[in-house]
């Protein structure tokens, strides 16, 4: 059985709502990031600017949870990632995209009914750690 470390950072948002779970998990050489929505860390609060600005913000935030985890966004191998509205596709395409230099991780993108705190964009990913 390997080790399972817990993983929290002050650069990203705390659990949303109290929810019981981590930012993020550490374990078998891996990095399970908690999806990340479009919150200011210090605020609590949805940043202004629609779906670009909160998919910027979301991937800060995974950013930060990563490299809290001694892993960082060029080492991600997989994300999800959940919109309310499939047609902000290319403009959360187009932020997601400008994260990675060369080869972009596996992917999928979900269409859902809602997503906490009335955010519009979540994502979530498996690094290496």
């Amino acid at each position: 059985m390997s080790e399972r470390d817990v993983i929290v950072t002050e650069g990203a948002p705390k659990p949303f709502g109290g929810a019981p779970y981590n930012q993020a998990i550490r374990a078998a050489g891996l990095v399970f990031c908690a999806g990340q929505v479009g919150l200011d860390p210090a605020a609590g609060t949805l940043v202004d600017g629609g779906v670009e600005a909160q998919a910027r913000r979301a991937m800060d935030n995974l950013s930060a949870v990563l490299e809290a985890a001694g892993s960082g966004i060029d080492r991600i191998v997989k994300t999800t990632i959940f919109v309310t509205d499939l047609g902000d596709f290319a403009a959360v395409n187009a932020v997601y995209g400008s994260f990675f230099a060369a080869d972009p991780p596996a992917r999928s993108t979900v269409q859902v009914a809602g997503l906490p705190g009335g955010a519009v964009v979540e994502i979530e990913a498996i690094a290496l750690a």
